[in-house]
């Protein structure tokens, strides 16, 4: 695994070095981590030696990179949520087959390492193509939180109740006075990084528009 010393990488060059170092790092925390982070690999698997054995769909839009780390819900304009696919970059016209297997084994390694029965594989594995068989069926599912699986339901309910603070404690620090800086990192003037002033004024924006919205009698 290549190593790389940050507090000496800032050559733009070395970039890519880093990240992959980095990311390789993450890969060895657990299977389920290794197969998120091995695309490229996946791919060439199925190209060496599972090709054959994957039905051949029409060619259509397909997530490319489809695993369970890539589900998540998402808030909807409608003002609903919704556990959707919420990472494309690595969108493509291919098999949609393809799909299906790589969150198939994401769904296999999670089972793997977890206290769970190994039948459990079975049945997620069976459930993901009984669904994916349902939407072709015309049948759409309940996009009401009280009416998902109980595992579901709590994650939803998790998500509704987030907000941009919560991001913001969990990436930034919630003492934090300004965005940290890495060796890597591009420079920026004191201001732009303020995140006090960034706080007050999204206090202001809001304040403000409360008022604004409040019915005044008289």
């Amino acid at each position: 695994m290549a190593t790389v010393d940050r507090t000496r990488t800032t050559d733009p060059a070395l970039r890519a070095v880093a990240l992959k170092a980095r990311r390789e790092l993450k890969m060895a925390r657990s299977v389920q981590t290794y197969v998120c982070g091995s695309t490229e690999r996946f791919y060439r698997w199925i190209d060496e030696h599972a090709a054959r054995h994957i039905p051949t769909g029409p060619d259509v839009w397909i997530c490319g990179d489809c695993h369970v780390g890539n589900l998540g819900p998402v808030g909807r304009s409608e003002g609903n949520v919704v556990i959707e696919m919420r990472d494309l970059d690595q969108t493509v016209i291919g098999n949609p087959a393809l799909d299906l297997v790589r969150v198939g084994l994401s769904l296999a390694m999670d089972a793997r390492s977890s206290p769970l029965p190994g039948v459990t594989t079975a049945h997620m594995t069976e459930e993901l193509v009984a669904g994916y068989e349902a939407a072709f069926e015309g049948q759409v599912p309940s996009e009401k939180i009280e009416e998902l699986p109980e595992p579901i339901r709590h994650v939803m309910g998790q998500a509704t109740r987030r907000t941009w603070k919560h991001l913001f404690d969990e990436r930034v620090g919630g003492r934090a006075e300004q965005l940290p800086l890495g060796p890597r990192s591009s420079t920026s003037s004191p201001r732009s990084r303020c995140v006090g002033s960034c706080r007050a004024s999204t206090r202001a924006t809001t304040t403000r528009s409360s008022s604004s919205s409040t019915p005044r009698t008289g």
